[in-house]
């Protein structure tokens, strides 16, 4: 049974839906889902402060990289302690999650033993079923990889079709950073479209864009959806006046018809893993309320009430 660290939050939740969380031995400070992984050590820590305003995050964030630095510190003696046969990271995203540059960085000096590293690199749909299959064959458990992706194909195939027989897609915005305005990329758009919706900006495979006021007011979405990476709905609803307090919010259709809402990003379209399929039921209930209850609301999302009233 090969001892398992987990350094990015979707990375374990892919090892525990393969049914072997017995063979994690540490996480990342991020890896919170099932809760039961709460209970291993972690090995890493963010070296910026996410309590700020999510202008002032972005200004951290961007300084950082700009020197060349990580967003993220990998306690190497942890790592050490554990003595981990496998270590899985990713390479999509220095500032999403811990990087295989970081890890690299940290076993650099490591004499007792080399760990093998599983690097996910997930930028679309695909990407993250393979990712499934990657980690399965990693931990000697292909078959289970195989079962797990094709039940969560058939869940998201379920919902498409029923989704594809709805006419008037309506716009969609989805936001994935408030302050600057950012629109959700990669596997995001996929979802949109899957759920019935027409995705206004970021496209399918690619990172997520930077928006503009001017773009959002032109295109003018009929639903507004707020994901900030990395943020559940309270924080999320914290730095809500950056785009309600615009002066050209309120002419936004979306807004103007209640069809603005705040998602929990970091439990669910921020981690591409199993659960995208909760993301996508949550898409599904927020744009055909009337043909889709999966019973998300007030965990997954809310209708951000207070945007008109602000306005």
């Amino acid at each position: 049974m090969p001892r398992v660290v987990s350094l990015i939050a979707s990375a374990t939740e892919i090892v525990c839906a393969l049914g072997c969380e017995e063979w994690l031995v540490g996480r990342s400070h991020e890896c919170d889902y099932p809760p039961s992984v709460r209970r291993f050590p972690i090995c890493t820590e963010a070296l910026i402060d996410p309590s700020q305003p999510s202008g002032e995050i972005d200004r951290q964030v961007k300084t950082v990289l700009r020197q060349a630095l990580s967003v993220y510190r990998v306690h190497t003696d942890v790592l050490q302690e554990l003595q981990p046969d496998v270590i899985i990271t990713q390479a999509q995203c220095e500032v999403c999650a811990v990087s295989l540059k970081d890890v690299e960085q940290a076993l650099a000096a490591w004499l007792v033993s080399r760990p093998h590293l599983v690097s996910l690199e997930p930028n679309a749909l695909v990407d993250i079923w393979g990712d499934i299959h990657h980690v399965a064959e990693t931990l000697g458990v292909l078959e289970r990889g195989v079962t797990l992706v094709a039940h969560l194909q058939n869940r998201i195939a379920a919902i498409a079709d029923q989704a594809r027989t709805i006419p008037k897609p309506p716009t969609v915005a989805c936001v994935e950073w408030i302050d600057p305005l950012m629109a959700a990329g990669n596997w995001v758009p996929e979802l949109v479209e899957l759920a019935g919706g027409t995705n206004l900006f970021g496209e399918a495979g690619k990172h997520s864009p930077w928006m503009t006021w001017p773009e959002l007011v032109a295109r003018n979405p009929d639903v507004i959806i707020v994901m900030p990476c990395g943020f559940d709905i309270a924080r999320s609803r914290v730095d809500m006046p950056a785009l309600t307090h615009h002066p050209e919010w309120s002419t936004l259709r979306a807004v103007q018809t209640g069809r603005v809402y705040l998602t929990d990003g970091n439990q669910y379209f921020n981690r591409p893993g199993p659960r995208l399929v909760e993301s996508l039921e949550i898409l599904a209930e927020l744009l055909h309320p009337t043909a889709f209850c999966f019973g998300h609301e007030g965990t997954g999302w809310e209708r951000a009430e207070e945007a008109v009233v602000w306005a």
